[in-house]
Protein backbone atom coordinates (compact mmCIF):
# COMPACT_ATOMS: atom_id res chain seq x y z
CA UNK A 1 0.00 0.00 0.00
CA UNK A 2 1.11 3.51 -1.24
CA UNK A 3 1.00 7.07 0.88
CA UNK A 4 -2.42 7.72 -1.13
CA UNK A 5 -3.67 4.45 -0.46
CA UNK A 6 -3.24 4.28 3.44
CA UNK A 7 -4.46 8.05 4.04
CA UNK A 8 -7.63 6.84 1.97
CA UNK A 9 -8.01 3.80 3.92
CA UNK A 10 -7.63 5.27 7.37
CA UNK A 11 -10.44 7.62 6.12
CA UNK A 12 -12.27 5.19 5.50
CA UNK A 13 -12.37 3.04 8.30
CA UNK A 14 -10.08 0.21 6.94
CA UNK A 15 -8.10 -1.29 9.61
CA UNK A 16 -5.25 -2.79 7.84
CA UNK A 17 -4.49 0.58 6.48
CA UNK A 18 -4.11 1.57 9.82
CA UNK A 19 -2.54 -1.18 11.20
CA UNK A 20 0.42 -0.37 8.45
CA UNK A 21 0.19 3.38 8.94
CA UNK A 22 1.33 2.45 12.80
CA UNK A 23 4.23 0.28 11.80
CA UNK A 24 5.38 3.35 9.29
CA UNK A 25 4.99 5.57 12.36
CA UNK A 26 6.23 3.60 14.53
CA UNK A 27 9.29 2.72 12.89
CA UNK A 28 10.07 6.60 12.04
CA UNK A 29 9.59 5.62 7.75
CA UNK A 30 9.48 8.60 5.44
CA UNK A 31 5.89 7.73 4.71
CA UNK A 32 5.20 8.07 8.13
CA UNK A 33 5.36 11.23 8.53
CA UNK A 34 3.47 12.12 5.50
CA UNK A 35 0.54 9.93 6.09
CA UNK A 36 0.48 12.04 9.63
CA UNK A 37 0.57 15.37 7.98
CA UNK A 38 -2.55 14.45 5.72
CA UNK A 39 -4.65 13.01 8.54
CA UNK A 40 -4.38 15.76 10.77
CA UNK A 41 -7.36 17.77 9.64
CA UNK A 42 -9.47 14.72 10.77
CA UNK A 43 -8.60 14.63 14.62
CA UNK A 44 -9.16 16.17 17.73
CA UNK A 45 -12.73 14.32 18.15
CA UNK A 46 -11.79 11.86 19.94
CA UNK A 47 -11.62 11.35 23.94
CA UNK A 48 -8.22 10.08 24.83
CA UNK A 49 -8.47 8.39 27.93
CA UNK A 50 -4.50 7.52 29.62
CA UNK A 51 -4.62 4.83 32.35
CA UNK A 52 -1.71 4.88 34.70
CA UNK A 53 -0.78 3.33 37.82
CA UNK A 54 1.54 0.99 40.06
CA UNK A 55 2.63 -2.91 38.02
CA UNK A 56 0.36 -5.61 38.88
CA UNK A 57 -2.80 -2.55 40.12
CA UNK A 58 -5.02 -4.28 37.24
CA UNK A 59 -4.01 -1.77 34.49
CA UNK A 60 -5.08 -3.76 31.53
CA UNK A 61 -7.64 -5.51 33.77
CA UNK A 62 -9.29 -2.33 33.65
CA UNK A 63 -8.79 -1.15 30.53
CA UNK A 64 -10.63 -4.52 28.95
CA UNK A 65 -13.92 -4.27 31.17
CA UNK A 66 -14.19 -0.13 30.58
CA UNK A 67 -13.77 -1.71 26.64
CA UNK A 68 -16.76 -3.76 26.92
CA UNK A 69 -18.91 -0.85 28.78
CA UNK A 70 -18.20 1.66 26.11
CA UNK A 71 -19.47 -1.03 23.43
CA UNK A 72 -22.58 -1.33 25.16
CA UNK A 73 -23.05 2.31 24.92
CA UNK A 74 -22.84 2.30 21.36
CA UNK A 75 -19.12 3.92 21.25
CA UNK A 76 -15.91 2.34 19.25
CA UNK A 77 -12.63 1.81 21.34
CA UNK A 78 -9.08 2.08 20.09
CA UNK A 79 -6.66 1.11 22.70
CA UNK A 80 -2.66 1.47 22.91
CA UNK A 81 -0.86 -0.52 25.53
CA UNK A 82 2.81 0.43 25.94
CA UNK A 83 4.81 -2.41 27.67
CA UNK A 84 8.47 -1.86 28.60
CA UNK A 85 10.68 -2.73 25.61
CA UNK A 86 14.07 -4.36 26.06
CA UNK A 87 17.37 -2.41 26.54
CA UNK A 88 19.46 -4.16 24.52
CA UNK A 89 16.98 -4.82 21.52
CA UNK A 90 13.71 -2.60 22.16
CA UNK A 91 11.49 -5.19 21.84
CA UNK A 92 8.77 -5.85 24.14
CA UNK A 93 6.70 -9.23 25.40
CA UNK A 94 3.27 -7.25 24.73
CA UNK A 95 1.82 -9.14 27.64
CA UNK A 96 -0.89 -6.39 27.90
CA UNK A 97 -2.22 -8.51 24.74
CA UNK A 98 -2.34 -11.17 26.40
CA UNK A 99 -4.42 -9.99 29.17
CA UNK A 100 -6.94 -8.51 26.99
CA UNK A 101 -7.35 -11.25 24.57
CA UNK A 102 -7.72 -13.98 26.91
CA UNK A 103 -9.97 -12.28 29.49
CA UNK A 104 -13.59 -13.12 27.56
CA UNK A 105 -12.64 -16.69 25.88
CA UNK A 106 -16.57 -16.45 24.13
CA UNK A 107 -16.85 -12.96 23.60
CA UNK A 108 -12.83 -12.04 22.79
CA UNK A 109 -12.41 -8.20 22.14
CA UNK A 110 -10.26 -8.91 18.67
CA UNK A 111 -13.38 -10.21 16.91
CA UNK A 112 -14.94 -6.80 17.83
CA UNK A 113 -14.99 -4.80 14.68
CA UNK A 114 -15.68 -1.56 16.77
CA UNK A 115 -12.04 -2.26 19.21
CA UNK A 116 -8.61 -1.79 17.66
CA UNK A 117 -5.64 -2.44 19.69
CA UNK A 118 -2.23 -1.94 19.48
CA UNK A 119 0.46 -2.37 21.66
CA UNK A 120 4.21 -0.74 21.77
CA UNK A 121 7.41 -1.08 23.19
CA UNK A 122 8.54 2.11 25.12
CA UNK A 123 11.94 1.33 23.69
CA UNK A 124 13.89 2.55 26.78
CA UNK A 125 11.84 5.86 26.79
CA UNK A 126 10.84 6.94 30.63
CA UNK A 127 7.97 8.12 31.51
CA UNK A 128 5.23 5.33 31.12
CA UNK A 129 4.59 5.73 27.28
CA UNK A 130 6.58 5.14 23.84
CA UNK A 131 7.82 8.02 21.44
CA UNK A 132 5.18 8.18 19.20
CA UNK A 133 2.48 7.28 21.47
CA UNK A 134 1.04 10.67 20.49
CA UNK A 135 1.16 9.80 16.99
CA UNK A 136 -0.45 6.89 17.38
CA UNK A 137 -3.40 8.18 18.86
CA UNK A 138 -3.11 10.67 16.52
CA UNK A 139 -3.80 8.08 13.60
CA UNK A 140 -6.37 6.22 15.66
CA UNK A 141 -8.35 9.43 16.40
CA UNK A 142 -8.62 10.40 12.70
CA UNK A 143 -9.80 6.73 12.13
CA UNK A 144 -12.83 7.52 14.38
CA UNK A 145 -12.31 5.68 16.98
CA UNK A 146 -14.92 7.73 20.23
CA UNK A 147 -12.78 6.67 23.06
CA UNK A 148 -9.07 6.10 22.45
CA UNK A 149 -7.30 4.33 25.78
CA UNK A 150 -3.39 5.07 26.67
CA UNK A 151 -2.33 2.37 28.74
CA UNK A 152 0.94 3.42 30.10
CA UNK A 153 4.23 0.66 30.77
CA UNK A 154 3.72 0.66 34.91
CA UNK A 155 7.19 1.34 35.90
CA UNK A 156 6.03 3.26 38.58
CA UNK A 157 8.64 6.02 39.64
CA UNK A 158 8.21 8.46 36.79
CA UNK A 159 4.73 7.59 34.68
CA UNK A 160 3.67 11.54 34.56
CA UNK A 161 4.18 11.43 30.71
CA UNK A 162 0.77 10.23 29.86
CA UNK A 163 -1.09 13.84 30.28
CA UNK A 164 1.17 14.47 27.62
CA UNK A 165 -1.36 12.50 25.25
CA UNK A 166 -4.21 12.23 27.49
CA UNK A 167 -7.92 14.19 28.18
CA UNK A 168 -7.96 12.66 31.04
CA UNK A 169 -5.93 10.70 33.17
CA UNK A 170 -6.85 7.77 35.33
CA UNK A 171 -4.39 6.98 38.06
CA UNK A 172 -4.77 3.17 39.63
CA UNK A 173 -3.94 2.19 42.88
CA UNK A 174 -5.01 -0.94 44.95
CA UNK A 175 -4.95 -1.47 48.67
CA UNK A 176 -1.54 -1.20 51.02
CA UNK A 177 -0.03 -0.41 48.49
CA UNK A 178 3.19 -0.25 51.03
CA UNK A 179 5.32 3.65 51.54
CA UNK A 180 2.52 6.32 51.06
CA UNK A 181 5.85 8.20 50.62
CA UNK A 182 7.15 6.50 47.50
CA UNK A 183 3.76 6.70 46.10
CA UNK A 184 3.75 10.81 46.05
CA UNK A 185 7.71 11.03 45.33
CA UNK A 186 6.34 8.91 41.98
CA UNK A 187 4.31 12.37 40.57
CA UNK A 188 1.12 9.99 39.80
CA UNK A 189 -1.04 11.97 42.36
CA UNK A 190 0.02 14.92 40.85
CA UNK A 191 -1.63 14.13 37.39
CA UNK A 192 -5.18 12.53 37.99
CA UNK A 193 -8.41 13.61 36.90
CA UNK A 194 -9.77 10.52 38.29
CA UNK A 195 -8.65 8.26 40.68
CA UNK A 196 -9.64 4.21 41.04
CA UNK A 197 -8.80 1.71 44.20
CA UNK A 198 -9.11 -1.53 42.39
CA UNK A 199 -8.94 -4.80 44.47
CA UNK A 200 -11.13 -3.33 46.61
CA UNK A 201 -12.08 -6.61 47.76
CA UNK A 202 -8.38 -6.74 49.52
CA UNK A 203 -7.83 -5.94 53.27
CA UNK A 204 -7.68 -2.00 53.66
CA UNK A 205 -9.49 -0.80 50.29
CA UNK A 206 -11.09 1.59 52.81
CA UNK A 207 -7.55 3.11 54.43
CA UNK A 208 -6.60 3.49 50.76
CA UNK A 209 -9.80 5.37 49.71
CA UNK A 210 -9.39 7.86 52.62
CA UNK A 211 -5.77 8.84 52.50
CA UNK A 212 -6.51 9.56 48.58
CA UNK A 213 -9.06 11.75 49.50
CA UNK A 214 -6.64 13.40 51.80
CA UNK A 215 -4.14 13.63 49.62
CA UNK A 216 -6.50 15.68 47.14
CA UNK A 217 -7.59 18.15 49.91
CA UNK A 218 -4.23 19.35 50.24
CA UNK A 219 -4.35 21.73 47.34
CA UNK A 220 -5.16 25.21 48.50
CA UNK A 221 -8.38 25.31 47.92
CA UNK A 222 -9.31 22.47 50.12
CA UNK A 223 -7.25 23.87 52.76
CA UNK A 224 -9.18 27.25 52.51
CA UNK A 225 -12.31 25.14 53.22
CA UNK A 226 -10.74 23.16 56.09
CA UNK A 227 -10.02 26.59 57.59
CA UNK A 228 -13.56 27.79 57.61
CA UNK A 229 -14.50 24.38 59.83
CA UNK A 230 -15.95 25.01 62.84
CA UNK A 231 -14.89 22.92 66.29
CA UNK A 232 -18.02 20.76 65.54
CA UNK A 233 -17.19 19.83 62.39
CA UNK A 234 -13.99 18.23 63.20
CA UNK A 235 -15.26 14.62 62.67
CA UNK A 236 -16.39 15.72 59.12
CA UNK A 237 -12.96 15.60 58.11
CA UNK A 238 -12.70 11.66 59.15
CA UNK A 239 -15.70 10.43 57.90
CA UNK A 240 -15.32 12.36 54.61
CA UNK A 241 -18.00 14.97 54.51
CA UNK A 242 -15.71 17.64 54.18
CA UNK A 243 -14.19 15.78 50.36
CA UNK A 244 -18.22 16.22 49.47
CA UNK A 245 -18.08 19.59 50.72
CA UNK A 246 -15.06 20.44 47.81
CA UNK A 247 -16.54 18.94 45.20
CA UNK A 248 -19.69 20.88 45.32
CA UNK A 249 -17.83 23.87 45.51
CA UNK A 250 -15.62 23.10 42.94
CA UNK A 251 -15.77 22.69 38.83
CA UNK A 252 -13.89 19.47 38.57
CA UNK A 253 -12.75 17.50 42.11
CA UNK A 254 -10.84 14.35 40.85
CA UNK A 255 -13.63 11.48 42.36
CA UNK A 256 -11.81 8.32 44.71
CA UNK A 257 -13.57 5.32 43.13
CA UNK A 258 -13.16 1.63 43.89
CA UNK A 259 -13.66 -1.51 41.57
CA UNK A 260 -12.94 -5.21 41.51
CA UNK A 261 -12.12 -5.40 37.65
CA UNK A 262 -11.74 -9.02 37.07
CA UNK A 263 -15.32 -8.99 38.33
CA UNK A 264 -16.75 -6.14 36.49
CA UNK A 265 -17.75 -4.44 39.89
CA UNK A 266 -17.49 -0.11 39.92
CA UNK A 267 -17.10 -0.34 35.80
CA UNK A 268 -20.17 1.22 34.73
CA UNK A 269 -19.19 4.56 37.68
CA UNK A 270 -15.83 4.69 36.26
CA UNK A 271 -17.56 5.04 32.91
CA UNK A 272 -19.71 7.71 34.19
CA UNK A 273 -17.23 9.75 35.94
CA UNK A 274 -14.87 9.15 32.21
CA UNK A 275 -17.66 10.97 30.37
CA UNK A 276 -18.37 13.50 33.11
CA UNK A 277 -15.16 14.77 33.32
CA UNK A 278 -15.22 14.83 29.40
CA UNK A 279 -18.42 17.13 29.12
CA UNK A 280 -16.86 18.88 31.91
CA UNK A 281 -13.76 19.85 29.98
CA UNK A 282 -15.57 20.82 26.83
CA UNK A 283 -18.23 23.15 29.13
CA UNK A 284 -15.43 24.77 30.92
CA UNK A 285 -13.01 25.21 27.90
CA UNK A 286 -10.41 23.27 29.57
CA UNK A 287 -10.22 20.96 26.44
CA UNK A 288 -8.98 23.66 24.60
CA UNK A 289 -6.62 24.94 26.96
CA UNK A 290 -4.71 21.37 27.47
CA UNK A 291 -4.71 20.66 23.94
CA UNK A 292 -2.74 23.87 23.18
CA UNK A 293 -0.28 23.28 25.99
CA UNK A 294 0.28 19.79 24.77
CA UNK A 295 0.67 20.89 21.03
CA UNK A 296 2.71 23.50 22.08
CA UNK A 297 5.15 20.96 23.25
CA UNK A 298 4.77 18.83 20.54
CA UNK A 299 5.37 21.65 17.85
CA UNK A 300 8.73 22.68 19.90
CA UNK A 301 10.12 19.08 20.00
CA UNK A 302 9.40 18.54 16.42
CA UNK A 303 11.06 21.51 16.04
CA UNK A 304 14.13 20.65 17.88
CA UNK A 305 14.22 17.18 16.15
CA UNK A 306 14.32 19.32 12.77
CA UNK A 307 17.79 21.08 14.32
CA UNK A 308 19.10 18.12 15.26
CA UNK A 309 18.80 16.31 11.78
CA UNK A 310 20.66 19.37 10.47
CA UNK A 311 23.68 19.48 12.96
CA UNK A 312 23.83 15.66 12.11
CA UNK A 313 23.89 16.31 8.44
CA UNK A 314 27.51 18.53 9.17
CA UNK A 315 26.25 20.81 5.51
CA UNK A 316 25.23 23.43 6.84
CA UNK A 317 27.31 23.90 10.63
CA UNK A 318 30.29 21.89 11.23
CA UNK A 319 29.02 20.29 14.71
CA UNK A 320 31.62 17.78 14.84
CA UNK A 321 34.46 20.20 14.30
CA UNK A 322 32.71 22.46 17.10
CA UNK A 323 32.43 19.96 19.38
CA UNK A 324 36.22 19.38 19.10
CA UNK A 325 37.13 22.99 19.74
CA UNK A 326 35.54 22.33 22.99
CA UNK A 327 37.00 19.38 23.51
CA UNK A 328 40.68 20.46 23.55
CA UNK A 329 39.39 24.10 25.06
CA UNK A 330 39.34 26.07 22.30
CA UNK A 331 35.79 27.36 23.03
CA UNK A 332 33.31 27.11 25.96
CA UNK A 333 29.95 24.80 25.77
CA UNK A 334 27.96 28.20 25.82
CA UNK A 335 30.16 30.26 23.09
CA UNK A 336 29.40 26.66 20.81
CA UNK A 337 25.93 26.60 21.51
CA UNK A 338 25.63 30.26 20.63
CA UNK A 339 28.26 29.67 17.41
CA UNK A 340 25.87 27.19 16.08
CA UNK A 341 22.18 29.61 17.07
CA UNK A 342 23.53 31.99 14.74
CA UNK A 343 24.46 29.96 11.78
CA UNK A 344 21.60 28.04 11.66
CA UNK A 345 19.40 31.68 11.78
CA UNK A 346 21.28 32.38 9.07
CA UNK A 347 19.89 30.17 6.99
Amino acid sequence: MNVDEIVDGILNKNRRALARAITYVENEYPEGKEILKRIYYRTGKAHVVGITGFPGVGKSTTVSKLTQEFRKRGKTVGIVAVDPGSPFTGGALLGDRLRLDGLDVNNPLWLDEGVFFRSMSSRGRAGGIAAKTGDVVRLMDAFGFDVIFVETVGAGQSEVDIIEVADTSIVILMPEMGDDIQINKAGILEIGDIYVVNKADLGGAEKTVKWLKSMIMMDQEAIEILSKTTHADEAAVESGEIFERMKRSKDWVPPVLTTVADRGEGIRELADAIEQHFDYLKRSGKLEERRIRRLSREVFDLIMDEIKMLLSKNDVVNYREIIQKVVRGELDPHTAAEMVVEKLIKL
